[in-house]
């Protein structure tokens, strides 16, 4: 027997398989698809949709304990506006690359971005792990600066500033 799924069909070509955050199932299929097939699938990809699961709910359970109130909040903004400006500056000069503006956002997805135009955003949250790991954050979207993708030579080029990236990628991955 197939676990439960919601089936959404459309002019696509092929099937994809979504975990939501509530860790319900939906199937993306081809209009004239079979449901023979689809069953099949998700029996197949079982394994992949239960790690999705686990993986959702530690989500969950993450962004649970990122609700502060709205003072610890407003702490860790001013903590993130005094700290982060300076972060930026330092390690952009040691890169050779001038982002055109740093901006804190309140983020829960990412702890940062880098726009095409080379504006950087960093989440607030980031202020709650530890000073190596909000270093990586920096360094990795300054990196984004020369380098507007996750090739081996963005990394190579974080690898120049930070060479233990991993480590510190690691912390965030951790406690995600």
């Amino acid at each position: 027997m197939s676990m439960p799924y919601r089936l959404e069909r459309s002019d696509r070509k092929t099937v994809q398989l979504k975990v939501c955050p509530d860790g319900s199932l939906v199937v993306r299929a081809p209009l004239r698809f079979p449901i023979q097939r689809i069953d099949r699938f998700v029996e197949q990809n079982s394994t992949w949709i239960e790690n999705q699961r686990k993986i959702m709910k530690k989500r969950t359970q993450r962004e649970i304990t990122y609700a502060q109130t709205p003072e610890q909040i407003e702490s860790l903004k001013q903590t993130a506006r005094e700290i982060i400006p300076e972060k930026v500056a330092y390690y952009s000069n040691i890169m050779g690359v001038t982002p055109n503006s740093v901006k804190i956002t309140s983020a829960t997805k990412r702890f940062g971005s880098c726009s095409g135009k080379n504006g950087l955003c960093f989440s607030y949250r980031v202020m709650m792990y530890p000073d190596e790991a909000i270093d990586y954050v920096v360094v990795h979207e300054l990196a984004h600066i020369r380098h507007h993708d996750h090739s081996k030579a963005f990394y190579d080029f974080i690898a120049k500033t930070l060479p233990d990236y991993r480590e510190r990628e690691a912390i965030l991955q951790e406690r995600s």
